[in-house]
């Protein structure tokens, strides 16, 4: 018996890798984050059609409980996440469960929000003599940061910042960002990223708050910050003529 950790990606039920698909299709206990996972991933739920649980009402240890039922019964189980687990994802805490239930377990990565995101906005998040750092994190609110990742130390450096969990703040933090970005940085805020209703607001530092209030949007966002928005920079040398790489002599 093995419990096998599974990232649904962002939304969209395609965007779930091959790996996890058959994965859930040969498990016979199925746990999803049902407020956050696409209920149409359940479709491949086929040897568990009776035995599927949604985690968003569980604690700990009702997830232990639903552990230990499967290990009785000696049923693989997939845990399927939003997005990828290894972001966000609170597993780590259901792994030592089951360290010490002696049950072994797996992790099969996940398409990112923040990469379904970039997707959907046709944009590189790197760009040559622009920006070559993503920072992914969020702003402290009922869940604290460590005090030297707060945003004001973080920024410092003004990557490509992607937040998560934090469009609720977005009015207060926008200063902060100010400090380094500038007011004029353009943002982009990306609500429930490759779903149906997907919504995209963009803008600066400046009115990005206020135009996201005005959509509507108060949760289930992405917030992007930094120059890479504007898709102004150098050309990669990749391409270039005269640049030589292993699979390629210059010019």
């Amino acid at each position: 018996m093995k419990v096998t950790f599974i990232g649904a990606g962002p939304g969209d039920p395609k965007l779930i890798t091959i790996k996890g698909k058959e994965a859930i299709e040969q498990a016979g206990v199925v746990v999803y984050a049902g407020s956050l996972v696409n209920k149409d991933i359940l479709q491949y739920a086929t040897a568990a059609p009776e035995d599927i649980h949604d985690s968003a009402g569980m604690d700990l240890e009702d997830k232990e409980k639903v552990f230990l039922d499967a290990k009785e019964r000696d049923l693989n189980l997939a845990r399927i996440h939003t997005g990828d687990p290894s972001i966000y994802g609170a597993i780590n805490e259901q792994m030592v469960i089951l360290d010490k239930l002696g049950i072994d377990y797996e992790v099969i990565p996940g398409v990112s929000s923040f990469q379904a995101a970039a997707a959907t906005l046709c944009q590189e998040l790197t760009l040559p003599e622009l920006c070559q750092t993503i920072t992914l994190t969020r702003a402290a609110g009922r869940t604290p940061v460590p005090e030297k990742e707060a945003l004001a130390e973080i920024i410092k450096t003004t990557p490509t910042l992607i937040l998560f969990l934090s469009v609720s703040m977005l009015n207060t933090i926008t200063p902060t960002l100010i400090t380094e970005y500038g007011a004029d940085a353009p943002v982009a805020v990306v609500y429930r990223a490759s779903w149906p209703d997907e919504k995209i607001v963009k803008g600066t530092l400046s009115d990005i708050a206020e135009k996201t209030k005005a959509a509507g949007i108060t949760r289930t966002a992405l917030i992007i910050v930094g120059k890479v928005l504007d898709k102004v920079a150098a050309k990669s040398l990749l391409y270039d003529k005269g640049f030589s790489h292993g699979y390629r002599k210059s010019k």
